[in-house]
């Protein structure tokens, strides 16, 4: 009777080989004909029904004297489950009626509750907990490839052990121990202090600088180090390597050294030839060259979806190599004795980190007051068409450094956010939105800090600003029923419905708290820090953003396949028919996260009507 039941679908995948069995052998088989009811609001159920073949509806309760029609509030069809809130409840509240005719399994009440006992991840994918759903999604569900990207940690993978010597040895010792270990490096010891010196290093300080063979290691030592901690993801190594453009790191926790891991074990661990963009960025010595590392970025993309890497892990690797394409592009194209009074700033997704698929520029200069350079605006144009050449769209409200209405001096660019802060019109606004997510990315990052902080400084106790700027958040509805469900079909802006309601109010909210980091996920974890937020809040908004983008992604990958141009001209539209029942679900109870944080942000600003 079990024989067509799929125990590979989530939650039953969650059950051992003996609960399972339980499972098939408790299981029964009904047949219900077009228009007849399954399960009566009020009425008790008998369990778990799992349909095999037909089309049921779930519509509110019917009371007498009412007009004959019912809100429908979704459609289950084949391998979809129902009925299991009411049966942990006892008591159902909607009704539940064949469409057509329809066979389902029935898993008994007494045997779900057992299940539920025994097994507590079974138990816990029944709770309406958008976390703790997405967690058992993530473990237990969809490609398991994923395993070998997402899960693997430094401390699992090919650490090298250290090679320590101490201060005093000398430069011909270290070069015959570094050929006798088969050691790139070596770390010295000098006090309680380590340094690095690799053999590059080595050959400098001898050919270069003609120094005695006989001078101590430590004396060309580096010994700013860039650790991480030996429980961290491989995969924030490789971004973490990414973003500091060096080949290794070294792993510590609590001062304890545990050894070295380098650039060329972590991409031959991860055994994809996209995952050496990175090299062949810092590498590029002219345009052209930049412009084929650029382009290889969509098949970055690619792979790192289709072995099922988490949307966030995705969202950092690409922030670190498109920043570190702008800023080479900056290098090649900006004369070298403008670079350190100029800032090139990156905002918007961009600024925050969060940009998967490519999107339109949102870029900006800030320069040093006073600076004399005939020819700025000549180069930031070549700048911008280039970009756009690398598959950078333009913007079409023209945020880019070709328009000069976003180059601006340090003065000019503090006195343009005071302006739009003191005005509340949509504009204002929303330019004020893009400019506070800047993230410096080339050139002088101190002109960047300088203007950021005197802005939050002038902010400072202004509740009547967050209060308006906090609205925006409130502008679209939630796109879910009266009663809190998904529209059983059509389609949804995931943007306006989902991320920007999350993202604009975090803004918010972090800008008041003089959060200077400017990605969403990292400004909610130092909200929750601050107590601003409760952690599993916090947990709950991560986690609905992410869904979001994650949804978003894949049915942008999807039209962009099927496309002849391999563009994606509705990015933000989510098909709801196109979803299955688990991503639907996951997706309601986010959507209710974005309902319950629109009335935080209600309270917060006193934004009620």
């Amino acid at each position: 009777m079990a024989d067509s039941f799929k125990m590979t679908n989530l939650p039953f995948s969650l059950l051992d080989e003996s609960e399972q069995q339980l499972l098939g052998s408790s299981m029964d088989i009904c047949y219900f004909q077009k228009g007849e009811t399954l399960l009566a609001a009020g009425a008790e159920p008998e369990g778990v029904f799992v349909i095999l073949k037909g089309r049921v509806r779930e519509s509110e309760v019917f009371q007498p004297g009412e007009e004959a029609t019912q809100h429908v509030f979704v459609h289950y069809t084949n391998e979809d489950y129902f009925g299991a809130w009411s049966a942990i409840r006892g008591r159902a509240i909607h009704n539940f009626i064949a469409e057509e005719e329809t066979i389902c399994h029935l898993i008994p009440t007494k045997t779900l509750l057992d299940l539920m006992s025994s097994n507590s991840l079974f138990a816990d994918y029944f709770q309406q907990n958008l976390s703790a759903k997405s967690e058992i999604v993530a473990q237990h569900g969809g490609d398991q490839d994923m395993a070998e990207f997402m899960l693997a940690r430094v401390s699992d993978s090919l650490v090298r052990d250290p090679v320590i010597i101490l201060e005093g040895t000398s430069i011909r010792e270290a070069t015959l121990l570094m050929r006798e270990k088969k050691a790139d490096c070596l770390l010295v010891k000098k006090g309680n202090r380590y340094g690095m010196v690799t053999g590059t290093d080595l050959l400098d300080a001898v050919i270069v600088r003609e120094m005695p063979l006989s001078t101590s290691v430590a004396d060309i030592a580096s010994y700013r180090l860039i650790t991480i901690k030996p429980g961290d993801y491989l995969f924030n190594a490789l971004i973490l390597m990414t973003q500091q453009q060096i080949e290794r790191l070294v792993v510590m926790q609590y001062d304890i050294l545990s050894g070295v891991v380098e650039l060329t074990d972590v991409l031959s661990y991860f055994s994809s030839h996209s995952h050496v963009i990175g090299l062949r960025i810092e590498r590029a010595q002219t345009i052209e060259d930049l412009k084929e590392a650029a382009f290889g970025l969509d098949d970055l993309i690619r792979a790192l979806v289709s072995h099922g890497v988490k949307t966030r892990f995705a969202m950092d690797l690409l922030a670190a190599m498109n920043g570190r394409i702008i800023a080479k592009l900056f290098d090649l194209i900006i004369p070298v004795d403008m670079q350190p009074h100029v800032c090139l700033l990156v905002m918007g997704s961009e600024g925050r980190g969060e940009q998967i698929m490519k999107t339109d520029q949102d870029n900006a200069i800030i320069y040093r007051d006073g600076l004399g350079w005939p020819g700025m605006q000549d180069t930031l144009n070549t700048f911008s068409r280039t970009l756009i050449d690398f598959g950078f769209p333009p913007c079409p409200g023209n945020i880019m450094v070709s328009n000069p209405a976003w180059v601006k001096s340090l003065s000019q660019w503090t006195g343009m956010l005071a302006d739009w802060a003191s005005k509340f019109d949509g504009e204002a606004q929303m330019n004020l939105a893009i400019a506070v997510d800047a993230k410096p990315v080339a050139g002088n990052p101190a002109i960047f800090k300088a203007s950021r902080n005197w802005f939050m400084r002038h902010l400072r106790n202004n509740d009547v600003f967050f209060s308006h700027f906090a609205k925006a958040s409130l502008e679209f509805d939630t796109p879910l029923t009266f009663f809190g469900n998904l529209k059983d079909k059509g389609e949804l802006d995931i943007k306006k419905g989902g991320i920007f309601p999350i993202v604009h109010g975090i803004r918010t909210i972090a800008l008041e708290c003089r959060i200077k980091t400017t990605n969403t996920f990292a400004r909610i974890e130092e909200l929750v820090e601050q107590d601003v937020f409760k952690a599993e809040f916090g947990r709950e908004l991560s986690e609905a953003l992410s869904l979001f983008i994650q949804l978003r992604l894949n049915q942008q990958i999807k039209r962009m396949e099927a496309s002849n141009d391999g563009r994606d001209d509705t990015p933000n539209t989510i098909e709801l028919q196109a979803l299955n029942k688990m991503e639907r679900d996951l997706l309601r109870d986010a959507l209710h996260v974005v309902k319950k944080f629109k009335k935080h942000l209600e309270l917060r600003y006193h934004l009620g009507n």
